[in-house]
């Protein structure tokens, strides 16, 4: 199997995240932040150390800001619902996921204003776009970081530049960016970071966090059991108690850990110019076949490790179909969760398939997927 669908979720995974889940599950009895027994701080160490762990890679000065969560829509969920009320005036672009355009739909029921900027041909939109959508009552700015649909990298610093000036919210969703592309949460300074533990971060499915920047305050989304203050029968306030009530998955977290470690050894800035250079020969690879057309930026330092193409007018989900089932290449097609996105690149509501490779992917399974699509192209 030659697997390009890291953009979906990261495999394989490394062999040291695999051990650290199944050495938690084996060996350490207890529920993380409740019982006073060995197994029970064990569980509590690990949640401790997966946090500070993870603020070290990404830097973050104040551990306790990053809040766990089962994965980045329940991020994303928390950060928009947390903050926008009736009345509120919200902005984001058409390249975002449904777990942002979601929510905000729904928000739109209760009296949110929701503004969506449309992206140029490339997937791309500028500071100066959300600008000229302020209102006086606009509260947050939504934007991904990286498209999961094109890989565009968006201007994220200079949209967050823009909100603080204007006294605005900032939310940065880097799911498809988080352990892919090298950035420092300290210097981006958004004011709230979305992202999922099992993408980049190579880490198990079932993970995810939040970033609040200090003095950043959301409604919690639940009420419940945290460990702490038990004798007060209100929500504690304190952060990150206030956002992580129940149990708390402590098998993945040490299995995230482990990710993060792998990581930081082998570096973010290495596993970058790998996928890039993959981004790079697929797009060599894909442009000389006849009938293939791709979408995004040109310049692969303005793209993740995400590459759209679409060959003719076929059916797109039967050709990635093909794809797999003939030459087990693992891509996706379809619309990505993004259907404004496809709107955008008029690849809509056909979808386009998605090559997606990541740090493990090799040179030889990149022209082994090249090798297959200019069969099809040839077969059809």
């Amino acid at each position: 199997m030659v697997y390009l669908d890291n953009a979906a979720t990261s495999y394989p995974k490394p062999k040291t995240v695999i051990e650290a889940v199944l050495r938690q599950m084996e060996s350490v009895g207890g529920n993380p932040g409740r019982s006073e027994h060995q197994g029970g701080l064990a569980a509590s160490r690990v949640m401790y150390e997966t946090r500070h762990t993870l603020a070290t890679l990404l830097g973050v000065a104040d551990p306790l800001r990053i809040i766990f969560t089962s994965n980045a829509t329940d991020s994303l969920n928390l950060a928009i619902k947390g903050t926008l009320k009736p009345g509120d005036h919200v902005i984001t672009t058409s390249m975002e996921h449904n777990s942002v355009l979601r929510p905000l739909e729904a928000l739109k029921e209760s009296g949110v204003e929701v503004k969506i900027l449309e992206a140029d041909t490339k997937g791309m939109v500028q500071a100066k776009d959300f600008e000229e959508a302020l209102q006086p009552n606009t509260k947050m700015l939504i934007v991904t970081h990286c498209s999961n649909v094109t890989g565009t990298i968006q201007p994220v610093e200079a949209i967050i530049a823009l909100a603080r000036r204007k006294g605005i919210l900032s939310l940065v969703d880097a799911s498809q960016s988080t352990g892919s592309i090298d950035y420092n949460i300290h210097q981006m300074d958004p004011d709230l970071l979305a992202a999922p533990g099992h993408k980049g971060l190579l880490g198990p499915q079932g993970t995810g966090f939040l970033y609040l920047k200090e003095g950043v305050l959301l409604q919690e989304m639940k009420q419940g059991g945290t460990g702490s203050q038990s004798e007060n029968l209100h929500q504690p306030i304190t952060v990150p108690d206030r956002y992580e009530s129940g149990t708390q998955n402590a098998h993945g977290l040490a299995g995230l850990q482990a990710g993060v470690d792998f990581l930081l050894k082998e570096t973010i800035s290495a596993v970058q110019e790998k996928e890039r250079n993959h981004i790079q020969r697929l797009k060599e690879g894909l442009s000389v076949i006849k009938g293939v057309k791709l979408y995004g930026p040109e310049d692969v330092r303005q793209q993740g490790a995400v590459q759209l193409f679409t060959l003719r007018d076929l059916d797109q989900t039967q050709l990635n179909y093909l794809l797999d089932q003939l030459y087990g290449i693992s891509a996706r097609a379809g619309l990505h969760c993004a259907p404004l996105a496809h709107k955008t690149l008029g690849t809509y509501p056909a979808g386009a398939i998605r090559f997606s490779p990541g740090y493990f992917t090799t040179r030889e399974e990149i022209d082994q997927a090249l090798a297959a699509v200019q069969q099809l192209a040839l077969d059809f």
